[in-house]
């Protein structure tokens, strides 16, 4: 049985103009199960990983990025964007189970 997705957090600076490359950076609560650790009976935990992270930016995407056993709990993941234009970001997390956790977030240029 997979764990509960977490709450999902991004931050997006304030104050940015066209052209700046910014670090967008996000965090989601998750224990990143390996699958090779045992309970204390001695069976086996279940591996239970979030798989993939994707972001958008009104619908295109601009950021993937494929997550394995050796990320620890709770992924933070940053990642440079050149911001052009205002509009809104929308950031998903998809689980082995195939669940997901989506946050969206506003992008001001001014």
């Amino acid at each position: 049985m997979a764990a509960p997705m977490g709450t999902p957090r991004a931050r997006i600076p304030t104050g940015v103009k066209a052209g700046d490359v910014i670090e967008i950076r996000t965090l989601i609560t998750h224990p990143m199960e390996t699958g090779q650790r045992r309970d204390t009976a001695g069976a086996t935990i279940p591996r239970d990983i979030i798989r993939s992270f994707v972001a958008r930016f009104e619908g295109a995407e601009v950021f993937r990025m494929d997550l394995h056993t050796a990320v620890s709990a709770n992924p933070y993941i940053a990642f440079p964007f050149r911001a052009e234009r205002s509009g809104r970001f929308e950031f998903v997390w998809t689980n082995d189970a195939g669940e997901t956790a989506r946050l969206t977030a506003e992008l001001r240029v001014g």
